[in-house]
């Protein structure tokens, strides 16, 4: 407890164990699941997907991929916070050492769900893992909230899926990657070495966001390294540590600028978003640039600026100062290469797409960070939180909240807690912003509401002292 408010964990891991997890896949799909070693030594999971090239049910694909550009991690364990990834027995402990509260609990094998061509495997491994998290945390539903995971690549089983997590499991958020990888228009037998993202600004997946805006529930974006995704930046680097530095950050700009400039948090303005594990120091200067882009490009936007053919034949002619040979015949070869139109038409509709590309974007996009649709999560030891409102206003108080991370190989679990609280620059009440509020804030009335209605708010010790 946090003078008297609950510590919450907004972004933390289940390592999911292979033992057990298997059980909830159902036939045929189990076997198309399994544990496997790579030639390094490396423990990795194995699922079949389908063969863009065959169709058929064969294509072995390793998570975390173990090799080539955009590659996942080795060495993925954590001294303290992979067993009770594994066993909550001992993560309840670590919380209650640390002084923590709640956990908000997102999958680790799920990341690679969404780069999947298969659906219908998506689909049956989605609903598998609902099951398996959502009974795994049963027993301490007081203090581990587990979040669902959506099989994007099928958008009306997604939908359905959304709700059963929602309304049958009592889940009180759903994740979802920040893209959804396709093949390649001019190289479909390629993928996923050459991918490109199917952005969550489609129109697919509004009929989701409907829902989601209706059931009241947040989105928890969520990428990874190594399970192939669009990775942006990171899918031109060859070893894992510079992929890391790179791939959520990448991805979840990628995500929040779509979802910006494509309209969709205009049209879903009671949506909100989560773009986890990325941190949030980029903040101030990406949006600066969003801002930027959209007021010269979008709002003060006049095509039919160029120069003026009488403008540009003078002040060539001064410039010249008569001086140049041949001034006749450079100025009809540069006439036509500068004013005389070109020999292909596009229709009116064509010109217009390509003059106006955003046209649902009617507000400076510093507005949709201000208005409470945004949330990030910064690890305990970041130093981002100190000084984001001097870059975006007061209202950065409100943005993000603490994410341990835990189960995975970056996890920051020894004083978390007092990392965050006890950081210099960081207030009372803005510590309680980022240990608690603004994560009841983003996950909802879902949460608040287990927490009240499901169970003490748990042992946690750590109170900041007088």
């Amino acid at each position: 407890m946090l003078h008297g408010h609950p510590v919450i964990d907004a972004d933390s891991h289940k390592c999911e164990n292979p033992l057990v997890f298997g059980d909830y896949i159902p036939e045929p799909y189990r076997q198309r699941f399994s544990v496997v070693r790579d030639r390094y030594g490396e423990q990795r999971f194995q699922i079949l997907d389908r063969d863009p090239r065959t169709g058929r049910p064969d294509f072995a694909r390793v998570f975390l991929q173990p090799d080539g550009y955009g590659k996942g991690t080795y060495r993925p364990y954590h001294a303290e916070t992979t067993i009770g990834g594994l066993f909550n027995r001992v993560r309840l402990e670590h919380m209650d050492r640390e002084g923590i509260d709640h956990q908000v609990v997102y999958g680790s094998v799920t990341l690679a769900f969404s780069s999947l061509i298969d659906g219908e495997l998506a689909v049956a491994l989605c609903r598998a893992y609902n099951d398996y998290i959502h009974e795994d945390c049963a027993a301490h539903s007081g203090r581990l909230h587990p979040v669902g995971v959506l099989p994007l690549q099928e958008p009306a089983e997604a939908e359905r899926e959304l709700r059963r997590c929602v309304e049958v499991l009592g889940m009180p958020s759903v994740s979802m990657a920040p893209n959804v990888p396709q093949p390649h228009p001019a190289a479909p037998d390629r993928f996923p070495d050459i991918r490109v993202p199917k952005p969550l600004s489609h129109p697919d997946f509004f009929p989701l966001y409907e829902t989601a805006q209706e059931l009241d529930v947040a989105l928890g974006i969520h990428g990874a390294p190594g399970v192939q995704l669009a990775g942006g930046t990171s899918d031109q680097l060859d070893s894992f540590t510079l992929v890391h530095v790179f791939a959520n950050r990448a991805m979840q700009q990628m995500a929040l600028a779509k979802l910006i400039f494509d309209g969709v948090m205009e049209a879903f303005p009671r949506l909100r978003f989560g773009f986890l594990e990325a941190g949030v120091g980029w903040l101030p200067d990406f949006v600066h640039s969003l801002h930027e882009h959209w007021e010269k490009r979008i709002r003060d936007l006049d095509p039919s600026v160029e120069p003026g053919v009488a403008e540009f034949l003078l002040e060539f002619a001064r410039e010249r100062h008569g001086g140049s040979r041949d001034l006749l015949r450079k100025t009809r070869s540069l006439l036509g290469m500068l004013f005389l139109p070109s020999e292909e038409e596009v229709s009116a509709e064509e010109r217009e797409a390509f003059l106006y590309e955003h046209p649902r974007l009617t507000r400076d996009p510093r507005e949709y960070v201000r208005s409470g649709q945004v949330f990030f999560t910064i690890e305990p030891d970041d130093p981002a939180p100190a000084w984001l409102p001097a870059a975006l206003g007061d209202d950065a108080r409100r943005l993000c909240g603490m994410a341990v991370d835990y189960g995975h190989w970056d996890a920051t679990l020894r004083d978390c807690v007092r990392l965050v609280a006890e950081r210099p620059g960081i207030d009372p009440d803005y510590a309680l912003r980022l240990l608690s509020e603004n994560a009841l804030d983003f996950y909802g009335p879902r949460l608040r509401n287990r927490i009240e209605t499901q169970g003490a708010l748990g042992q946690a010790t750590y109170e900041e002292s007088a």
